[in-house]
């Protein structure tokens, strides 16, 4: 995707970073358009309010039945037909592949990572999933499902959606206020994500079930350009996703850890 182009039309930027149709690249170079010219970010306020009015007042309506259906019926159809020679080729060319990629994977991995490799290969999806969820609430037209600043409104609010509420600290006081949550799906199961401000930063919180392994310590890691932190307590493996600074980063680790719920 091509880098939006200011000196062109300042507003067409704005629009599609509204509309989350920007990578998160190009999304945070709008931001920070945006806080160099008051103006600008007085316009991306303006359309925000005009969109939200016209959903209220235009609701979507739902698709007619059977759209899907003549859709993919289409498209099959348009699509050309590989010849017998071709398939014959294409499964054993397949066939061949997946036999090789299993003997070579199998005995690598056995001689190179031993009984820990499934344990790793689970956390490594893991931090993919939490990491590809904290960049879809990015680029959404809005990171939350529950916009608040107040503990007791955000930990009800996951009663009944997930098993478990999350575990919630009011952290405002050290300047990461508490912006609200939502439910990401990593893997096939729906988890809760808190989310916290720093500046103009946003850090999300994702508690995931796990109760196999014991307590251990923050780890910090990298994955698509953010620092993660990662460890589990309670049975709970908790993952922190953000772009802020590893050191910055660390401090709310540490406060999110210490500091006990409000009752």
């Amino acid at each position: 995707m091509t880098r939006p182009k200011f000196h062109e039309d300042p507003i067409l930027p704005v629009h599609a970073y509204l509309d989350g149709e920007l990578d998160p690249a190009n999304a945070l170079a709008v931001e920070k358009r945006m806080s160099a010219y008051p103006l600008l970010a007085a316009e991306c306020e303006r359309i925000d309010a005009l969109q939200r009015r016209i959903r209220t007042a235009l609701p979507r309506e739902a698709p007619p039945p059977g759209l899907r259906r003549r859709i993919e019926t289409a498209v099959d159809l348009a699509r050309p037909r590989p010849t017998f020679a071709q398939r014959q080729y294409s499964w054993r060319a397949l066939a061949a592949s997946i036999a090789l990629t299993a003997m070579v994977a199998g005995s690598t991995t056995s001689m190179l990572f031993g009984p820990q490799f499934a344990s790793d290969t689970m956390s490594d999806s893991t931090r993919v999933g939490v990491v590809d969820a904290h960049i879809r609430a990015l680029m959404a037209p809005t990171p939350i499902d529950v916009a608040s600043s107040d503990q007791h409104t955000v930990k009800p609010w996951f009663n009944g959606r997930i098993p478990q509420a999350p575990r919630v600290v009011n952290l405002a006081k050290a300047d990461f206020p508490l912006v609200g949550g939502r439910i990401d799906v990593v893997g096939e199961t729906p988890v809760p994500t808190l989310v916290y401000g720093h500046r103009k930063h946003l850090i999300s919180v994702t508690g995931v079930p796990d109760a196999k392994h014991a307590d251990t310590a923050p780890v910090l890691s990298t994955a698509n350009g953010y620092n993660v932190y990662r460890w589990t307590e309670g049975g709970v493996a908790y993952w922190v996703v953000s772009d802020l600074a590893p050191g910055e980063l660390d401090t709310l680790v540490t406060l999110f850890r210490t500091t006990p719920p409000e009752q």
